[in-house]
């Protein structure tokens, strides 16, 4: 057995796995394509994929490893998973939620759906903190100005927190 195993999410695509990683890539340093794994004609019968055509596609984001599959269009992302970006400045909620939200739908709260509906949240480091005690006024004026919010403010956030 292996001591420390790899996770790594496989996101279900219908066609677009190639596309779809190189956008991520595109979006976050230190990333790449690993390897791209090709349907033959072994088990056409049961795939229907055309020989060659992209099967699984292997990429690092920041050192985090995916695979994106074309599997069809039997299966669509939901909300139910989504992926958090922790950011330490609004330059990067910015960069982030600017490139992940083209072609998608920005959702609220610092959530969003990128052009292929996977769910992604973008939010500051610092929140976690802010967020610590629910009991705590400042905590209540946080959430308060978050759920006014779609792509969130490390600004204003601050300032609720301060009471200001």
């Amino acid at each position: 057995m292996t001591v420390n195993p790899i996770i790594s999410p496989c996101l279900w695509f219908d066609t677009q796995a190639e596309e779809a990683a190189n956008f991520y890539v595109s979006i976050f340093e230190n990333s790449k394509i690993l390897r791209i794994l090709r349907y033959s004609e072994a088990g056409k019968e049961i795939h229907g994929k055309p020989a060659g055509s992209v099967l699984t596609v292997e990429f690092e984001l920041n050192g985090q490893r995916f695979v994106a599959l074309n599997g069809g269009p039997e299966f669509k992302f939901s909300e139910a998973v989504s992926f958090e970006i922790n950011c330490e400045t609004q330059q990067e909620i910015d960069h982030y939620w600017n490139r992940l939200s083209e072609g998608g739908e920005e959702e609220s709260c610092g959530w969003l759906k990128d052009k292929f509906g996977l769910s992604w949240q973008v939010t500051p480091t610092i929140l976690n903190e802010m967020l610590r005690d629910d009991k705590d006024e400042r905590t209540q004026r946080v959430m308060d100005a978050i759920l006014q919010m779609k792509k969130l403010d490390l600004a204003a956030i601050q300032k609720a927190y301060a009471g200001a």
